[in-house]
């Protein structure tokens, strides 16, 4: 249900075009910022604490600051380079805090209705099911490649995190 929705967002049709460019480039920079970001979180958070507690409080926390931190660095970019409107800007900045918002606080369910950590592996399964939906249907070229490009990228920041958050753990817990 929740892929055929992002399917249909990412194609969705204004004034006989694909979506407008500035609400595209929102969406996505905060889809991926937020599948990303919140899984690296939950993975080390998890690994050095293993409390449920601190994992949705680290959720809540990416949702709302880095939500807010990624809009304004859209915002940001969009402004420095001088060929955007003042709309497409906000429709950037916008849709960014937006899918960012959202898609972070989509971690906090499984969390909230399994054990740690099978909604660790939800987690991960979700965040890397949209992150290969997002990258088929945004790129033009080799769909595949993208698809194995992003989804090795996302990898590589979960068992990073997890590392860290032991060694975190057993040093400073």
């Amino acid at each position: 249900m929740i892929f055929q929705l992002i399917t249909k967002y990412i194609n969705i049709k204004t004034t006989n075009t694909i979506m407008k460019r500035s609400v595209k480039i929102g969406f996505c920079f905060g889809l991926t910022s937020g599948i990303i970001t919140t899984l690296g979180l939950m993975v080390g958070l998890n690994s050095g604490t293993h409390s449920k507690m601190v994992v949705i409080g680290g959720i809540l926390t990416i949702a709302i600051a880095d939500a807010f931190s990624d809009a304004l660095g859209i915002h940001i970019s969009e402004e420095s380079q001088k060929k955007n409107t003042p709309a497409d800007i906000w429709k950037a900045t916008i849709s960014t805090w937006v899918s960012k918002f959202v898609f972070a606080l989509t971690f906090a369910v499984p969390v909230l209705l399994l054990d740690l950590n099978s909604a660790i592996i939800a987690g991960i399964i979700w965040g890397l099911g949209l992150l290969g939906i997002l990258s088929y249907f945004t790129t033009n070229e080799n769909k595949w490649k993208a698809v194995l490009e992003h989804m090795a990228i996302a990898i590589i920041v979960i068992i990073i995190t997890h590392f860290v958050g032991e060694f975190i753990g057993k040093v400073f817990v």
